[in-house]
């Protein structure tokens, strides 16, 4: 089984573009009431959680940490037999944690869907994506202006075109699969307090804090079922409270699902398109 394993807090969360929701597209909308969903709340006084960061699961952690830290020039900033961190210059964290039966998706379509996926910005997709694939990606398709690909541990994820980025790569965002992108993007957004910036059609963006999440629309859209290992969650998300009951009384209000795991510093919920996410004092 995939297990959901909570350490010690830290940083981040990251965006995209595979599915069509391309980085040019997004504009922001909407007055401030209009951004959190028209819900009846008044942000302020409502943030319960912050976001901290997007876990990936694998097989081999090390492996997987490692790619992305020679490909994106990033960090490392943890290593321990459970969790491998990566930094970004401007501080966001991506984890990869332990799970010795990971299924990786199966890209494209839902019979073993991606879930969460990086968008990682270059000068030079089509160099970077020849690096890739040296250090272990597999080239999965290219865009309008972003290559997709597939890391060692088969999470696809999308080398995007973007000018003045330099050696380093740029973490735009975590870029979630949901049935209804909109939605899902106003339950995080009503629970962390970040902004919904752009909401389409396609998909939507929230941002806060120098951190971005994506939401993109997926019309046959398969759930994990956390936690059988058939319908594996492939990554998740820490969200960070002072109060783990007000801040599960918040999730549960704003539509989550408490689920039967936690410990005495987190607990462990689905969001209302079924992702795992975890609550962390």
């Amino acid at each position: 089984m995939h297990n959901i394993k909570v350490g010690r807090p830290r940083r981040v969360a990251v965006a995209g573009t595979t599915g069509g929701l391309t980085l040019n597209s997004m504009r922001r909308t909407g007055s401030p009431a209009d951004r959190v969903g028209g819900l009846g709340h008044d942000v302020a006084m409502t943030v319960t959680a912050r976001l901290d960061l997007a876990i990936f699961d694998a097989a081999d952690i090390a492996m997987v940490g490692l790619f992305y830290a020679e490909l994106a020039g990033w960090d490392i900033v943890r290593q321990d037999p459970d969790r491998f961190g990566i930094r970004t210059p401007d501080g966001q964290e991506i984890e990869f944690q332990r799970a010795p039966d990971h299924v990786g998706p199966r890209w494209p379509g839902q019979e073993r869907p991606q879930q969460f996926h990086l968008d990682l910005q270059t000068d030079d997709p089509q160099a970077q994506a020849e690096r890739a694939v040296a250090l272990g990606a597999v080239r999965l398709t290219d865009g309008p202006s972003w290559i997709t690909l597939a890391d060692p541990a088969g999470h696809p994820f999308d080398l995007c075109q973007a000018d003045g980025v330099g050696p380093v790569m740029r973490l735009f965002a975590v870029t979630i699969d949901a049935p209804d992108a909109s939605a899902l993007a106003r339950f995080y957004a009503s629970l962390t307090g970040m902004e919904v910036t752009y909401d389409g059609p396609e998909g939507a963006l929230v941002a806060g804090d120098g951190k971005s999440l994506m939401f993109q629309r997926i019309s046959d859209y398969n759930p994990p079922r956390w936690p059988d290992p058939a319908y594996p969650q492939q990554a998740h998300l820490d969200l960070l409270v002072d109060d783990l009951d007000a801040g599960e009384t918040r999730a549960v209000e704003l539509g989550a699902r408490r689920l039967r795991a936690g410990g005495e510093r987190f607990r462990v919920f689905t969001d209302p398109a079924g992702h795992p996410f975890c609550l962390i004092r």
